[in-house]
């Protein structure tokens, strides 16, 4: 029910974990006669529609799909109590205005009357591209924690440091597709002094502008789907964001990590990394991967989709990069248990015994002293043989043949036809086992069907063809051998 009255809310993890309460209040019907509604649909069309426009009428009853009597409207508040305008509209906590033409604020007084309680704002998908309309909205809610700005056309357009502090309270800020300049970043983070997570994907950035003012309360960096190709540019969000514990750089085409710089620098940088995603980047030597060990507090590393890795299995893949990383707990999403870790380090051991001195990486040393020199495991194959070289006889003759164990025994007789001179059907065949033959004797091939692997024959085996129309035994037979 809740999902059919706000479609748009679907999806929105922190929604799904407030307790909502459905309940109507009487509220006055909202008359515009067909001439005032086609002259502001005209209106909005040429000026652009407004944040208190948009807000008024989603959230307005007469658009809810379910009533009951005359000024009837399906209400949605979460804790804490809604908007105080109890006439005229109630607005939840979480506003998800996505893709509603907004380009202005509108009257700030009504912003601040309808969103004295919001706490996150989704706006993404609008036509915003003035920083002063947006500080507008953002100056007249004084609890917002979260703000979603995505997909507004942003680029190239500076924001002004007196107008930033207006996000003071701001924890999460979502900028992906807003082309945003490094300056505007900049501007932003030194006036949000509690802001905890930033989303930078698919801005198109290929250098990162340092900034002299570091952003302490940074915990969280997403910065995806970007043209990012040398570490010198990721160095720089250690003294930006000194207490970085996630840093996303996925489909970025990194070629390195760390390239001819000391082991400290790294330890230096990012002191409180805990989780770093490398998916799909561009690395492409073990080097790179064992220099992740340099920061001092990693625990999750994700390393999918990397040129270094795509000639091994899936299980060497994950095998090779565990042994490699004695300090990550949690690898491409999954635990890495103390078992898996014993196996992948003694694997990485054997998988390197064949390389000369020269080549050994420098964990290849640091796990020997840990389990010793390995031997290579034996290779046992349980499959069964495909061939097998048999002894043929028939009369006084014999000849060695190498036979096709899958096949039949009404497919072995019809290839003997041509050597032993008769028909398939006029021939019995017995087999003689060369180790257990003496002590159990022949047994007769009867069953046509039958796969000649399933005899267990092994090579030296022989296979014995007695003509049908001869009045003679198999024991007499067997004797004369």
């Amino acid at each position: 029910m809740l999902y059919q009255v706000f479609p748009s809310l679907i999806g929105m993890d922190m929604w799904c974990t407030q307790q909502v309460l459905l309940y109507f209040v009487t509220i006055p019907p909202l008359a515009l006669s067909d001439q005032t509604v086609g002259s502001m649909e005209s209106s909005d069309e040429e000026e652009g529609r407004t944040f208190v426009q948009v807000v008024s009428e989603k959230y307005n009853p007469e658009n809810f799909p379910y009533c009951r009597g005359n000024g009837m409207g399906v209400v949605v508040v979460s804790r804490p109590q809604g908007s105080p305008i109890k006439d005229r509209l109630n607005l939840p906590s979480v506003l998800v205005l996505d893709g509603c033409g907004i380009s202005k604020a509108g009257d700030k007084a009504e912003v601040a009357t309808f969103c004295a309680h919001v706490v996150e704002l989704d706006l993404s998908h609008n036509q915003l591209q003035d920083w002063g309309e947006i500080c507008t909205i953002v100056s007249n809610i004084p609890n917002l924690d979260f703000l979603n700005l995505s997909m507004n056309p942003l680029s190239g357009i500076e924001l002004e440091p007196g107008l930033a502090e207006v996000f003071s309270r701001v924890r999460r800020l979502v900028l992906i597709n807003t082309r945003v300049t490094w300056d505007t970043v900049h501007t932003l983070t030194r006036q949000t002094p509690e802001l905890e997570e930033l989303f930078l994907c698919l801005n198109d950035y290929d250098q990162v502008a340092e900034s002299p003012v570091p952003c302490p309360s940074l915990r969280l960096l997403q910065i995806t789907d970007n043209q990012l190709q040398e570490w010198s540019e990721v160095r720089k969000f250690g003294p930006m964001y000194p207490c970085l514990d996630t840093l996303v750089l996925s489909n970025n085409r990194l070629s390195s990590v760390e390239e001819d710089t000391p082991q400290d620098t790294l330890q230096h940088l990012f002191p409180n990394l805990r989780s770093i995603n490398l998916n799909n980047s561009g690395l492409n030597r073990w080097e790179d991967i064992e220099r992740l060990n340099f920061f001092p507090k990693l625990e999750e590393a994700r390393l999918m989709g990397i040129p270094l890795l795509q000639p091994y299995t899936n299980k060497e893949r994950r095998s090779l990069t565990v042994a490699q990383l004695p300090s990550v707990t949690v690898l491409n999403g999954s635990v890495v248990t103390e078992g898996e870790r014993e196996d992948a380090e003694r694997f990485f051991i054997r998988h390197y015994l064949d390389c000369s001195e020269e080549t050994l990486p420098q964990r290849y040393h640091v796990l020997v002293s840990k389990y010793g020199q390995l031997a290579p495991l034996a290779e046992v194959d349980l499959r069964p043989p495909c061939t097998a070289t048999l002894e043929v006889r028939w009369g006084e003759r014999t000849e060695a043949l190498s036979l096709r164990l899958e096949q039949t025994v009404g497919e072995l007789k019809k290839e003997l036809r041509a050597l032993v001179g008769l028909p398939a059907n006029g021939m019995r065949l017995y087999y003689i086992a060369r180790e257990l033959g003496s002590a159990l004797g022949p047994e007769e091939m009867k069953y046509s069907s039958r796969a000649l692997h399933s005899y267990m024959i092994q090579d030296g085996d022989e296979i014995l063809v007695v003509p049908k129309t001869k009045s003679r035994t198999i024991s007499s037979t067997s004797s004369d051998s």
